[in-house]
C-alpha cells in the first residue's frame, strides 16, 4: 500500500512540519508562500501516489523531483526572509 512507503511517510511528515512552519508567517507571506508550499507538497503526495500505483512511473517520478525542488526553493526562501 502507498501510505506504508518511506517516501510517502516522510512526504505526509513534511506537510505537517509545513503547516506547524506556516501558521507563524507573517500575513505577507501565509497566504501567498504558504499556501503554495501547502498545495506543493500536497501534489507531491499525490505524485507518489501515482508512481505507486501506475506500471510507467517514469514521468511521474520526474513531476515529483520537480514538485520537491519547488518546496525546497520556497523553504529556502522563506529562511533568508
Amino acid at each position: 500500500m502507498h501510505s506504508d512507503l518511506p517516501i510517502y511517510k516522510a512526504t505526509y511528515d513534511l506537510l505537517l512540519a509545513i503547516f506547524q512552519f506556516v501558521k507563524d508567517f507573517s500575513k505577507e507571506y501565509k497566504y501567498s508562500v504558504g499556501d503554495a508550499m501547502k498545495k506543493e507538497t500536497m501534489e507531491l503526495m499525490t505524485l507518489i501516489y501515482r508512481a505507486n500505483t501506475h506500471s510507467d512511473r517514469r514521468k511521474t517520478l520526474l513531476d515529483a523531483r520537480e514538485r520537491l525542488e519547488v518546496i525546497r526553493l520556497y523553504v529556502r526562501l522563506m529562511k533568508d526572509l
